[in-house]
């Protein structure tokens, strides 16, 4: 293969809200924070261990009004883009960089407010609405007489 590839897919929530950035010329840049997790069984200790990596977010223009519209803190959010590294000096005068993921596309999960009301329906079954059993039609169903074969 003679060409390379920078794409990165994640699936995880929120840490903070949208930040908004806004430029003279009109365009704008959204950052945020998510996090996903990476749960196992330690095999010494028998354990269930969550590792939780942070990974921040870069959006630009329409993308990151409509990410600071519908997105707050604790979404589930899924990502698209890629790696880009950047570059800058601190207030003490030294190099600093950061890694963040370009996004180009995303798509909403569920919100926390979604997440809270699964989570309260579950711990209490009685809120949840029984199955209704479907009604019979009063009209019956015609018969057609077509020449199929079974």
């Amino acid at each position: 293969m003679s060409g390379s590839l920078n794409k990165v897919m994640l699936i995880g929530n929120l840490g903070d809200d949208v930040k908004m950035h806004y430029f003279e010329g009109g365009g704008c840049i959204g950052r945020f924070p998510i996090a996903t997790s990476e749960t196992y069984t330690s095999k010494q200790t028998n354990e269930r261990i969550t590792n939780t990596e942070w990974h921040n977010i870069v959006v630009r223009n329409k993308g990151a009004e409509i990410c600071e519209k519908y997105l707050s803190k604790g979404d589930k959010v899924y990502i698209e883009g890629r790696l880009k590294t950047r570059k800058w000096t601190d207030d003490k005068g030294n190099d600093r960089y950061s890694t963040e993921i370009q996004c180009n596309d995303f798509t909403f999960l569920s919100t926390k407010k979604e997440s809270a009301n699964n989570a309260s329906n579950a711990e209490s079954p009685a809120a949840q609405k029984p199955a209704e059993n479907p009604q019979p039609s009063s009209q019956p169903i015609a018969e057609d007489n077509d020449d199929l074969p079974f």
